[in-house]
């Protein structure tokens, strides 16, 4: 509901706007701290854990392809984050356990979003749909590894992004 509707009022009390606000801190953060660690993952995984289709990918094509799936990754990642975000300001158990959804969410709405990302850009740059399934499930064996390899990273990422967003909701702006 939004201002074209009939029925929508504005709030006196500030409540929405505060909901708003905290759920762009929220994704940004989210964004800010776990994509680079999705970087770091797709960085580690070994060149041989993903078989492409096409030419093999040499040390800075690698770096490249690393950093693309990073950017791929982010949007999944901000949306978990700005989704999230305002179940952190309850109590300190609340705050926890949404810690522990964070934490297992980001490695799923990583590799879901880049499975994505790396599917239509398979496809636009010419493959056809066999070869760019086949890259997605290759980005998706590789994903899980990387995860699994990087989990303590994720860990610290998910105590991180509560301290901060608890920190930065109490900011008026």
């Amino acid at each position: 509901m939004g201002p074209w509707s009939p029925n929508w009022r504005p709030d006196p009390t500030g409540r929405r706007l505060e909901a708003i606000r905290l759920a762009r801190r929220g994704g940004l953060l989210a964004g800010l701290i776990f994509t680079p660690l999705v970087w770091l993952a797709a960085l580690l995984t070994p060149r041989d854990a993903v078989v492409l289709p096409r030419a093999a990918l040499d040390g800075s094509s690698w770096f490249v392809a690393a950093a693309l799936v990073g950017l791929f990754c982010a949007p999944g990642i901000a949306l978990l984050g700005a989704g999230l975000a305002g179940s952190t300001l309850g109590t300190k158990s609340s705050a926890a356990i949404t810690g522990v959804a964070i934490a297992v969410g980001v490695p799923v709405a990583a590799v879901t979003s880049a499975m994505i990302g790396v599917f239509v850009a398979a496809i636009a740059v010419g493959n056809d749909a066999g070869d760019a399934s086949a890259i997605a499930g290759q980005l998706l064996r590789g994903g899980v590894t990387a995860a699994v390899r990087v989990s303590p990273l994720i860990v610290l990422g998910s105590v991180l992004w509560i301290a901060l967003v608890r920190r930065f909701a109490r900011v008026v702006a």
